[in-house]
């Protein structure tokens, strides 16, 4: 069985960050003989470690991080990995070369520059994988394999923890408060659901323009930022609909992480939502920055509860499908087992 180093070097929070972890300790307890590298975070180290899997903490900071560097190289010299998994530019750009076979995990459309050491990458939506082949790698060496989300269910919140009505419509989202996640797109069509109430679970650069837009748009009274949250199946078991409104969404792990959670989804038809969503089956889809558009879409599906029902149990199972935790493990699993399979064909050759 491979021996597999992973290696993360990404932000506070994140999409990304998170999935990181879930995988890793999924694979940990599939028993991969597993390591893993993180930039250091003391929160992320404490899932780690509680899981079994105890990380080697580094700072990745610039070119001049000598002593990231060398540590690195130590613990590959140490653990002896098959294959070194890298996420994301910095982790990727700071792995040296070795006896070992290096994949990148790509987790958007990134300047593949970074990424002319690996000798596969791993895209987690086909249009990724796409994209990376129109940019001159080999099909063979360009592999998909999706994310999968935590099934876990909780108890709903007492909405009047956030001075939120019982009765009240409730709308959840969730992602990082950037430009690219359509969260000023959202709280426009809000202005048209007037009879809804919208929770937002995230932190962003665009917080405080996001809190004077709905001044502006005179929803904040309905509009509850509550930051970045560990919660997320109460805050999905509190919720009658969950709204992505994004610009760019490369996959949409919070569409799956709906889908887990029976939620009905309504989603803008960027690159991940559209690919997921077949419109009117296991979702409803709108055009991208259209408010109005979104706001309709919405409010017929808050008041239809036929449709608020169908369209959240095949959501459910378009999950269950393809992106549960033994589905994607095992792909992962096979992915090694294929990846080693060839390198030792080829030194026999």
């Amino acid at each position: 069985m491979a021996r597999v180093l992973q290696v993360m070097a990404g932000a506070a929070f994140g999409g990304a960050e998170a999935f990181f972890v879930r995988l890793a300790l999924a694979l940990h307890r599939a028993s991969i003989a597993q390591h893993v590298i993180i930039r250091t975070h003391p929160q992320r180290a404490a899932l780690l470690r509680a899981g079994g899997l105890p990380p080697m903490e580094l700072s990745f900071g610039g070119v001049f991080d000598l002593a990231s560097r060398f540590h690195f190289r130590r613990e590959i010299s140490r653990f002896q990995p098959d294959i070194v998994l890298t996420w994301m530019n910095r982790a990727t750009q700071f792995c040296p070369s070795g006896p070992f076979i290096h994949v990148g995990r790509l987790g958007g459309y990134y300047d593949l520059k970074y990424y002319r050491r690996c000798d596969h990458l791993i895209a987690n939506t086909h249009d990724l994988v796409d994209y990376v082949i129109r940019q001159g790698w080999s099909r063979e060496r360009a592999h998909y394999l999706p994310n999968f989300v935590s099934e876990e269910r909780r108890p709903p919140l007492n909405r009047m923890t956030y001075y939120t009505p019982d009765s009240a419509p409730l709308i959840l989202a969730l992602g990082r408060l950037h430009e690219n996640k359509g969260f000023d797109t959202l709280l426009k069509a809000l202005a048209h659901v007037p009879e809804a109430y919208l929770w937002v679970g995230g932190e962003g650069p665009q917080r405080a323009a996001l809190e004077a837009l709905a001044a502006h748009l005179a929803v904040k009274p309905r509009v509850r930022f509550l930051g970045w949250r560990e919660d997320v199946a109460s805050l999905f078991a509190s919720a009658d609909l969950f709204v992505s409104a994004s610009r760019h969404e490369p996959l949409g792990n919070v569409v799956l992480e709906a889908w887990a959670q029976e939620l009905p989804v309504v989603a803008t038809a960027s690159e991940g939502p559209a690919a997921l969503i077949h419109n009117e089956e296991n979702g409803i889809l709108t055009p991208v920055e259209d408010s109005l558009t979104l706001a309709r879409a919405i409010r017929r599906v808050l008041l239809d509860d036929p449709l608020r029902q169908r369209i959240a149990a095949a959501g459910r199972r378009s999950f269950e499908a393809a992106f549960t935790e033994t589905a994607v493990v095992a792909r992962y699993q096979a992915f090694f087992d294929t990846i080693t399979g060839s390198c030792a064909a080829s030194a026999e050759s």
